[in-house]
């Protein structure tokens, strides 16, 4: 098949992109190449795969409607994995605009292009940031989102509640996907897993925000792009003729049959000294820490429940963390050469 994959110059795009490849389907890769974060990583990322011959690269800003139409008229993709987007939570306090060209604008090019094109299917990332402040855990597809944090986050609630509109009124499957703190090698440099490691090896104090309290669901890279190439065989489908036929009405109260939602997380919280420490054993360096107050737009804690993902798609992040950050330390004093 023909596969649109977004945000293929990003982390968890990138990873996504060649697994499509390998198993022979062919990949437009898309992005803009911005400068949020250091671009030489997006390109050494690209050039990763670049030997991939069913791999082709588009830089283009999702933002753009008229060259995004012109993309799926021109290409006549079979599904669409959307993720790109401007991330970052604390990012969105400082520039918010940046998250409506790209977050809002960037996903109704998106939609409209998969409406107007025949997608089979479009999987698209949201964020376990949706669930703000919840204090039940762990946190549940079905729990209320109505109080996000930050306006990242409420992007990403805006983004499932577009993709709902668009399945509701034109029968097109999308599934989002709420992913917990993903990590691992080739990850953002904005993420605590490289700030912490960048700081300890290079002899830094490192910054713990909300004196240490903090658990986060922390999630490896190879258990998130395991469950995106799964969720992607598995296209929301009414499951009878009668719950085709459902009126409107129905679809507005009940949800529409062609609109799916998952958690993808590890299931297992970590406290944030604890994570500091894998980092630390991994480095064998330990860490100056600089304890500070919780910032505006964090959470606590974050925790998966996978229910969904395991009844459904057959798959659980497994993956343990010392493991994960050994991988990931490995990868950044080869790529440091530190």
């Amino acid at each position: 098949m023909k596969y649109l994959v977004t945000g293929a110059a990003g982390f968890i795009g990138n990873f996504v992109a060649e697994r499509l490849c390998q198993q022979g389907h062919d990949v437009v890769g898309l992005d803009n190449l911005n400068d949020y974060y250091d671009p030489n990583l997006k390109l050494a990322r690209l050039k990763r795969i670049a030997h991939l011959s069913n791999f082709t690269f588009v830089k283009m800003d999702i933002s753009d409607r008229v060259a995004i139409a012109k993309l799926f008229e021109d290409e006549k993709f079979d599904r669409v994995i959307h993720l790109a987007a401007q991330a970052g939570v604390r990012y969105s306090i400082e520039n918010p605009m940046a998250y409506i060209d790209s977050n809002l604008v960037g996903m109704a090019t998106i939609l409209e292009g998969c409406r107007h094109n025949n997608v089979k299917h479009l999987v698209y990332a949201s964020s376990s940031s949706v669930y703000g402040a919840n204090k039940k855990i762990p946190f549940a597809e079905s729990d209320r989102v109505d109080h996000p944090v930050s306006l990242y986050a409420a992007t990403k609630k805006s983004n499932e509640l577009m993709a709902h509109t668009y399945s509701h009124l034109y029968s097109l499957p999308t599934t989002g996907l709420r992913f917990f703190t993903v990590y691992g090698p080739w990850g953002r440099p904005d993420m605590a897993p490289y700030l912490f490691t960048d700081a300890i090896a290079n002899d830094r104090p490192i910054k713990v925000f909300n004196h240490g309290k903090m658990q986060r669901d922390f999630t490896y890279i190879d258990d998130i792009v395991e469950g995106i190439i799964r969720i992607q065989d598995v296209i929301p489908t009414p499951i009878n003729k009668a719950t085709v036929f459902k009126t409107l009405a129905e679809q507005a109260t009940e949800g529409s049959p062609f609109y799916k939602l998952y958690n993808i997380g590890n299931n297992q919280p970590v406290e944030l000294e604890q994570f500091i420490t894998c980092i630390e054993n991994a480095l064998n360096k330990k860490a100056d820490k600089q304890y500070l107050p919780i910032q505006d737009g964090d959470v606590v804690r974050t925790f998966a429940d996978v229910t969904g993902l395991e009844s459904e798609i057959g798959f659980k992040p497994n993956t343990e963390l010392q493991v994960g950050i050994n991988n990931f330390v490995d990868w950044y004093v080869s790529y440091y050469e530190i």
